[in-house]
């Protein structure tokens, strides 16, 4: 069909077929996936980020970091970019429309705003996390808390951004995991209790050179009255190198799209 003949009637169809067809493969891997192996010997590096700060690190293409929530926080912000070119980052409207959900969970992965994936969550111990409402800011947390002083995601991310060279104009989108956030019917977000647990943990394995930061702070609809989230581990790894059936590469027609940009650059 010609794209002149395609009208509202074929998008929406189409729409709903590709919509169906990626509820159908999310439903089938919805139940826990088997944890990763994560061998001592695969291990390159360990940080405790305590509550309220950041932390951020180089991740080369291949290797995995592993986000332990230790102390079942509401919430631990990432945001990401290309570490090869920091103009490229995440871009959270991307990677929920190309893959037509906001569910990241494990099988899904994390686009940047040239259609490249730069990381796929290849565990996911949680299942849920929000790339909607964003981290925490001063205003949220004086709404929160009563204080617009205490340590919060923007600031920690601009924090990161000023260390490598960039400006707040580069901090974009960030992807909180451990969160369980709920649409309303209004467009309003509500917080969904009881799907954060302490041990809790999610893998992403680069798929670029990445630059990653971490940001240990509370989600701005976490329903904690007190500040006082506690310390996570980040465990950066050597991630097993993906097999022809890799789950995050043929999860959808999107994502194998988005891998073949990505591939392209290191041919």
């Amino acid at each position: 069909m010609q794209i002149d003949q395609q009208s509202p009637e074929w998008y929406r169809a189409r729409y709903n077929q590709l919509r169906d067809q990626a509820l159908e493969t999310e439903n089938s891997v919805r139940a826990p996936a088997a944890p990763v192996e994560m061998k001592e010997e695969d291990v390159l590096h360990r940080e405790t980020i305590p509550g309220g700060w950041y932390w951020s690190t180089f991740l080369p293409r291949g290797q995995a970091l592993r986000l332990l929530n230790t102390s079942g926080n509401n919430g631990v912000s990432v945001a990401l970019w290309n570490a090869d070119d920091l103009s490229e980052r995440y871009n959270a409207g991307d990677t929920i429309k190309l893959q037509w959900t906001t569910c990241l969970t494990t099988g899904r992965v994390l686009f940047s705003d040239m259609g490249r994936v730069l990381a796929s969550v290849i565990a996911d111990t949680c299942g849920f996390s929000d790339t909607l409402a964003g981290g925490s800011t001063p205003q949220s947390n004086m709404r929160n808390f009563g204080s617009s002083s205490l340590r919060n995601t923007r600031n920690n991310f601009r924090l990161t951004a000023g260390k490598y060279g960039m400006s707040q104009h580069d901090v974009t989108s960030c992807i909180t995991f451990f969160s369980h956030i709920s649409t309303q019917a209004d467009g309003s977000f509500k917080w969904v209790e009881g799907d954060v647990n302490p041990g809790d943990y999610v893998d992403l394995r680069a798929e670029m050179n990445l630059l990653v930061a971490v940001s240990n702070c509370l989600h701005p609809f976490a329903p904690d009255a007190d500040f006082t989230p506690g310390p996570v581990e980040a465990v950066r790894w050597q991630a097993p190198k993906p097999a022809a059936d890799d789950l995050c590469r043929n999860f959808c027609e999107e994502a194998r799209r988005g891998f073949d940009n990505t591939d392209i650059l290191f041919a």
